[in-house]
């Protein structure tokens, strides 16, 4: 089933439910994938696409969330939690960082990367295997780490 159908159903049970805060990160989703998709020529995108779209849902309402914090705004803070709690169901699972550790590890082997210089040509096949299963920052600073020692 794709996530558009999926996220489509979801809406349904949500309004007949009545959860109102799930039916609007719902939306959100629907929203965004619909964008995306009225920006491509063919009307489709990836399933790849469709994790980075929502792995970008999740962080803007972590870091929203983080702000509202800072400003003494927990009502906010955790209406924008709730959503991105909603929103990481449809990601598959986040690997730990000892999974990120040894998937980095082996990709610097595979591309006989040695150095720093390397950098730019592990993140390029890191970000396309890993994309929805770790946070890009994360990546990074994972492969800067190992390709620095």
């Amino acid at each position: 089933m794709s996530l558009e159908t999926k996220i489509n159903q979801d809406i349904k049970e949500a309004m007949k439910a009545k959860q109102k805060e799930k039916l609007e990160s719902l939306r959100a989703v629907k929203s965004a994938l619909l964008l995306e998709k009225t920006q491509k020529a063919g009307g489709e995108i990836s399933e790849n696409a469709e994790m980075k779209i929502l792995q970008k849902l999740v962080k803007q309402r972590k870091d929203t969330a983080q702000l509202y914090a800072e400003q003494d705004r927990n009502d906010l803070a955790e209406k924008e939690l709730f959503e991105a709690s909603i929103i990481e169901k449809y990601l598959p699972e986040q690997m730990s960082d000892e999974q990120l550790t040894a998937k980095v590890k082996e990709i610097i082997q595979k591309l006989q990367a040695s150095s720093m210089a390397d950098m730019g040509k592990v993140m390029g096949v890191a970000s396309k295997e890993l994309a929805g299963k770790a946070n890009g920052k994360e990546i990074s600073d994972k492969v800067k780490k190992l390709l620095a020692s």
